[in-house]
């Protein structure tokens, strides 16, 4: 069973080698190493929690060969992730850019673990105060037996 899991595993975490078909790689080792860099900082659009240079989807695949394309017609690393965003917007870069339209996407998960230490701060202020407050006196306690009675 162990043999199984490991095997499983394994495979899972190969699963990303296997995305870049051989037909996809460029001759040229120099061009072939700028292609994966921007690859591995575009998203997938069918995954989308995944880079090109990660996806096997046939739109990665399509990508991955428009940036070769792209890098074989002579265009800089710049300019090939400028036509992809122009095309799919900044959704498409694994970490887009830090403006107005995305000031949601980057603010949102510090602002959330801010309240959530908020929370936590509070409310063990509220279970220590709960803690340390004084018992019931006996006339309290005889009055309170009192209304449970009625």
């Amino acid at each position: 069973m162990r043999r199984f899991a490991l095997i499983v595993l394994l495979v899972a975490l190969a699963a990303p080698v296997f995305a870049v078909t051989p037909d996809e790689i460029l001759k040229d080792p120099a061009l072939e190493a700028r292609a994966r860099h921007i690859s591995q900082g575009l998203r997938c659009m069918v995954c989308q929690n995944q880079s090109i240079d990660d996806s096997d989807a046939p739109l990665a695949h399509d990508l991955r060969l428009l940036v070769r394309r792209r890098l074989q017609a002579g265009d800089s690393d710049r300019q090939v992730i400028d036509f992809i965003v122009a095309r799919y917007g900044d959704f498409v870069l694994l970490k887009p850019p830090v403006e107005f339209d995305t000031l949601l996407l980057w603010g949102l998960p510090p602002a959330a673990l801010l309240a959530g230490a908020i929370a936590l701060i509070v409310a063990a202020r509220r279970r220590r105060a709960i803690a340390d407050a004084p018992a019931l006196s006996e006339a309290e306690q005889r009055r309170l037996a009192a209304l449970g009675e009625k």
